[in-house]
């Protein structure tokens, strides 16, 4: 089928993440796909061969008419970007019109599963007489599961990390852990050096808000640090799987390093009114249910402690990093995640059944 895949890019990579690998998923499963987006300038390093399957194309405006050719079997609005109203219209004119998914956010929040697969028809505008289509990522069965491209597992399974590393020049000195950093900007990323040089560890900084606090702050001992460059999605994800311990951001990253199996601390995205404190606290309780007795350890109550601190919205813990207690937790989350169904081939089988 062909699918065209709108994508609005706000403040950051993420969208632009998540949209691209689920265009370049889907064209590996033989679907073809058109993303139109309005900033591609970073596809430039995240995918800097693009995919065979997806083409590019720039977001479109209500006076230029970019629909030459064919019309899509479905159409996906991410994260509700607001398709133009001109698509909209050629949407409704089409004989048989495509199947309109409107792909939500991530979230482990109760709703999620309550409002999947949930039908909106359109009563008014350019759009009247369609239905739209409520698609929700998440980390139950009852929802839309996540991106996890075909071999994934098995890729991470069959990776070397020492090899990688030297080949980029980030090898660790003997007894050195490896800790990567993916962040918004962070008032307690002071009182996380501190924790993080209680060990020798390798700190390796992505670039954006990370490299450049660091850049003012002194380094303590026992704490080495290598600033990378961007890198690509598959880079990122090798990158992942070379850790002892992930800090990521987002939701792109978040997957990843879920699907990576070592231990790993979330920044959420801040909102103003503080509504991703209730989404963080219903991420964690999710990753607890799912990891049975072992959410009951002293490691795990300490795990909580740091992730509730590092997005401000809990004391600074004074014990050790949790890290080394933490490797069987976090391998049985991933094995839980792979035992459901994931986002595209959930996704294919929904249009097969709405078509």
């Amino acid at each position: 089928m062909l699918w065209d895949l709108f994508c609005r890019v706000i403040d950051n990579h993420g969208d632009a993440g998540v949209c691209w690998r689920l265009a370049a998923d889907l064209a590996s499963r033989g679907e073809q796909v058109r993303l139109w987006i309005d900033d591609s300038s970073a596809l430039g390093w995240m995918a800097p061969v693009g995919a065979a399957g997806v083409s590019l194309h720039r977001w479109p405006t209500a006076t230029q008419d970019q629909f030459d050719g064919s019309p899509p079997q479905v159409v996906v609005e991410a994260f509700g970007c607001d398709l133009p109203p001109a698509v909209i219209a050629r949407m409704a004119a089409q004989s048989r019109p495509p199947v309109w998914i409107n792909l939500e956010y991530l979230s482990a929040e109760g709703y999620v599963e309550s409002s999947h697969r949930l039908r909106s028809p359109q009563f008014g505008g350019a759009g009247a007489g369609l239905d739209k289509w409520f698609f929700y990522p998440g980390f139950t069965i009852g929802t839309g599961g996540l991106l996890r491209e075909p071999g994934l597992a098995m890729h991470r399974d069959r990776f070397k990390a020492p090899p990688w590393l030297a080949r980029h020049g980030w090898s660790p000195l003997a007894g050195e852990q490896i800790v990567t950093l993916f962040c918004y900007d962070n008032p307690q990323l002071p009182r996380l050096l501190g924790t993080l040089a209680a060990s020798p560890t390798l700190l390796l900084v992505c670039p954006g808000p990370a490299q450049r606090a660091l850049d003012a702050l002194p380094l303590p001992d026992h704490l080495r640090r290598i600033n990378l460059p961007w890198l690509s999605q598959q880079e990122f994800d090798h990158l992942l799987w070379s850790a002892d311990l992930n800090f990521v951001r987002g939701e792109d990253s978040l997957v990843r390093a879920m699907w990576a199996g070592s231990p790993f601390i979330w920044q959420i995205y801040p909102q103003h009114d503080q509504v991703h404190a209730v989404k963080l606290e219903a991420f964690a309780d999710r990753v607890g249910m799912s990891i049975g007795p072992l959410a009951a350890s002293d490691a795990w109550a300490r795990w909580r402690a740091l992730l509730s601190a590092w997005n401000g919205l809990g004391p600074w813990p004074d014990a050790d990093s949790p890290l080394p207690e933490l490797v069987e937790h976090f391998r049985a989350w991933r094995a839980h995640l792979l035992a459901q169904t994931d986002l595209a081939t959930q996704l294919l089988s929904f249009v097969a059944e709405k078509r």
